[in-house]
């Protein structure tokens, strides 16, 4: 008997027939809206938790009601099950959009992988739910547990949105629908808020301050909320979204170069890896008059490296720096200090083999624009380029049985040894990573 009921179930799943579009009753939830904002203006009601509470519900259903069916991953079959057909499609280069009276719906290899709300059932809706639960926690402490479910939702509401958002893409949705979930989270039900979320705000708000400057002071007021809460990303990325909100308001305040500078002194002092706060000290002491020295960077990793000589990151560091002040010499210096704390680390080996190459290529630049007065002095100097480039071939060799199926390591080597194919074992070596590099890339 329940084999056939599940039988039956199936079936009545698989013959409900498809919704002829999305229909929301908007004037039942404007009458319970309506409805509420009476009550609240009886004294005698307005005195009970329970009319907040039913005012948040109301509002919060007027929130989530055109979308709440949706989640990224929902099959399209699905999607048309619960919303019905779209009044037409788009297409574009990366999404089919269904659209649809309230939302338009991004739909990809027949999945959802994002939506974009269009319509609102009440614009005001959301300042009027947090008002309710902070009123109804004040009249009646004991909702707390009913008001921290109802809230917990609407923040989920409000962080999907935000990510559907992002691949929409409207950032400026995003942005809003993140500082909102913070906001909810306020509330006096929460022992913190988690910081994620004015950390999303502020780093798109960095993102959008190339078209609009004013998202910069947005970033930089959100990012900074987030610092304040305990948020810190592990690899550190923080720092560099929040010195581009400083210095993309430069020009409004030059206070605010000083404190793109700081913000970058202080992410390269904890996070001497990230190449992306590298890149930005190097762009600021480089294009800006009077910010300092760029080997002033240099000082503060090798202070750093007075207290903690063993730790990679701030060799890595050091040798990224020195790489973009092209002092070659002492990049590979960092680098190999690297190599031996880590010996069979691939990285340290493969920016080994890199960075030889890179200083080849320098001496082979000068090589080519210097003229010669004999055959034996252009002999000498070609020897020296070609023994520079050599040096990178044995690290780029550990790098690769570090990492046997890396098809760039492998592509470096056979490149390499062809270039220095008139040297004694190179062609043999090209030959042989010729061989891999092929079978790596699938290359008959």
């Amino acid at each position: 008997m329940k084999k056939l009921f599940l039988i039956v179930a199936a079936f009545a799943v698989l013959s409900v027939p498809t919704a002829m579009a999305q229909k929301i009753n908007e004037a039942a939830f404007r009458a319970k809206m309506e409805k509420s904002d009476a009550e609240i203006k009886d004294a005698k009601k307005a005195a009970k938790a329970a009319t907040w509470l039913n005012r948040a519900k109301a509002y919060g259903d007027a929130i989530t009601e055109p979308t709440k069916t949706l989640f990224t991953g929902l099959d399209g079959t699905m999607l048309r099950m619960t919303m019905g057909e779209p009044e037409e499609v788009e297409n574009t280069k990366n999404a089919a959009v269904w659209v649809y009276p309230w939302v338009k719906v991004y739909v990809k290899a027949n999945k959802v992988v994002a939506w974009e709300q269009t319509k609102e059932i009440a614009p005001n809706a959301y300042d009027a739910v947090r008002e309710a639960y902070i009123k109804a926690y004040e009249l009646d402490e004991k909702s707390a547990a009913k008001i921290k479910v109802a809230l917990d939702a609407l923040i989920n509401y409000y962080s999907q949105t935000g990510a559907a958002s992002i691949d929409a893409p409207n950032y400026n949705i995003a942005i809003d629908s993140y500082i909102k979930a913070a906001q909810l989270q306020e509330h006096p039900v929460y022992s913190k808020v988690d910081p994620q979320y004015y950390f999303f705000a502020g780093e798109l708000a960095a993102f959008l301050g190339a078209e609009d400057i004013k998202n910069f002071a947005l970033g930089e007021k959100y990012l900074n909320k987030a610092k304040e809460l305990g948020y810190m990303d592990e690899n550190g990325n923080f720092y560099y979204f929040l010195f581009h909100c400083y210095y993309g308001q430069k020009d409004i305040d030059k206070a605010n170069l000083i404190k793109a500078k700081e913000t970058l002194l202080e992410g390269i002092g904890k996070f001497p890896k990230n190449e992306r706060v590298l890149d930005g000290l190097m762009q600021l002491y480089t294009s800006e008059e009077g910010v300092g020295d760029p080997n002033d960077i240099v000082s503060l990793i090798d202070k750093a490296l007075a207290e903690s000589p063993d730790n990679p990151d701030l060799w890595f560091g050091r040798g990224r720096v020195f790489f973009k002040l092209k002092n070659y010499d002492e990049c590979i210096a960092s680098f190999e200090k690297i190599n031996e704390l880590k010996p069979n680390d691939y990285s340290a080996n493969f920016y080994l083999g890199y960075f030889h190459i890179a200083k080849g290529d320098s001496l082979n630049k000068a090589f080519n624009s210097k003229e010669f007065s004999s055959s034996e002095e252009y002999n000498a100097e070609m020897k020296k380029v070609s023994a520079a480039y050599m040096k990178a071939v044995p690290y780029l060799e550990k790098a690769l049985e570090l990492q046997p199926d890396n098809a760039d390591c492998a592509q470096y080597l056979k490149e390499l040894c062809f270039r220095l194919r008139d040297e004694e074992g190179m062609m043999e070596k090209y030959t042989k990573y010729n061989a891999i590099y092929k079978k790596l890339k699938g290359i008959e």
